[in-house]
């Protein structure tokens, strides 16, 4: 295998500084409703008594988004638009909620790699705008939105030409569990419906919860989770920051990230195979985003530089887990990956995990689908060490 240099470094965007405050704007009109065809009309009476509405101040929703703005929706948005990037990752998030897919009019492209979970979900997908990774703030008010959510590191270049053009902005991060709870509760308030938001807070927590308790007190190994990066041309191994998801999950995994002990960058840090060598771990986690992680772990095990780390000798050199995208990653699915690598790290307090049935759960409670979706739709894009 060729030595790789430790120079390169993969680095993500910066989330932008937070903003205190943001002015109550009214979103544009939303277009006028055509009656059904065939539907009866209400007769016209000089003496009807008008029909009572709501006080505006009875309908309006106030919200503490990810970067800390008030920000208060006159109605309940109707008219949503996802935009900017990372977006798969939160409309998975947003799609927990059951009216997400009548109100969202337009979003990003919702695919990684080879999947596109939203459109296999979403059976209104083909009747929504959507928008360019790119899309400006003009292509965006197109679409007349009442609401548009963004990632908060997108809160610049994305979010701030759209708040210019008095469009309402709200600002989520879902790249943490601490953040994925909170944001959840803004998406409770944004959709009128906090008891799901819950509900689904619940479900994670309750999840983390069991692993805690499962792992405490137990000897952690020296764990190593590995980035295999090919789309250049050239095949580079990266750790990824201590703030991240990836990081955080060995951690509440019970093991201990060989990792933490060097410089990193913001965003995914390049190493040598010396360095990996030099760490010797006890256990190696490949996530492959763009190429299938059993055949990147295969090629590795296949490999005289590799056969010699501990964690070759000993059967622990996996492929971390992926259906549609990979469990790694701050997507929904970090809960089923956390569940997995707390099983593969501490095998003899997990004997009883069975993961096929932990995933089937986890698509019936966020998303509602019942085992024939599963069944056909999920379960044959599994990827990595998986059953």
């Amino acid at each position: 295998m060729t030595t790789l240099s430790i120079a390169g470094l993969l680095v993500a965007a910066c989330a932008a500084p937070p903003v205190t405050t943001a002015p109550t704007v009214a979103p544009p009109p939303a277009p006028a409703a055509t009656p059904t065809a065939g539907a009866p009309q209400p007769a016209e009476s000089p003496t009807a008594a008008p029909t009572e509405t709501p006080a505006a101040a009875d309908m309006a929703i106030t919200l503490t988004d990810a970067l800390g703005r008030e920000v208060t929706l006159p109605t309940p948005p109707q008219r949503i638009v996802l935009t900017g990037r990372g977006l798969f990752m939160i409309a998975d998030a947003i799609y927990t909620f059951p009216e997400a897919g009548q109100r969202i009019v337009g979003m990003g492209q919702t695919a990684q790699g080879s999947g596109n979970f939203i459109k296999l979900i979403d059976p209104g997908y083909a009747d929504k705008a959507t928008l360019e990774r790119d899309a400006g703030a003009e292509q965006v008010a197109a679409l007349q939105p009442d609401l548009v959510i963004v990632k908060s590191t997108a809160a610049e270049a994305t979010g701030k030409p759209i708040e210019a053009l008095g469009i309402p902005v709200v600002y989520v991060d879902f790249e943490t569990p601490a953040q994925y709870y909170r944001d959840l509760v803004i998406l409770g308030k944004v959709f009128g419906d906090e008891a799901r938001a819950q509900e689904v807070i619940d479900f994670y927590q309750a999840k983390v919860a069991e692993i805690k308790k499962a792992v405490a007190g137990a000897d952690k190994p020296r764990v190593l989770l590995l980035y295999y990066n090919d789309r250049d041309g050239a095949v580079s191994f990266n750790v990824p920051p201590l703030n991240w998801i990836q990081t955080e999950m060995v951690q509440i995994a019970g093991g201990e990230p060989v990792w933490a002990s060097i410089e990193l960058g913001r965003g995914w840090t390049q190493v040598t195979l010396e360095q990996i060598a030099a760490w010797d771990p006890d256990q190696v986690f490949v996530v492959s985003y763009f190429k299938n992680p059993s055949e990147v772990v295969a090629d590795l095990k296949a490999d005289a530089n590799w056969q010699a780390l501990r964690a070759a000798k000993a059967g622990r050199l996996y492929a971390f887990p992926a259906d549609l995208y990979s469990w790694d990653q701050p997507d929904t699915r970090w809960i089923l990956g956390l569940m997995w690598l707390a099983g593969r790290i501490h095998p003899d307090r997990f004997s009883g995990l069975d993961i096929e049935a932990e995933a089937r759960a986890f698509y019936q409670v966020l998303y509602g689908l019942d085992e024939d979706f599963f069944a056909s739709k999920i379960k044959p894009t599994f990827k990595g060490d998986l059953p």
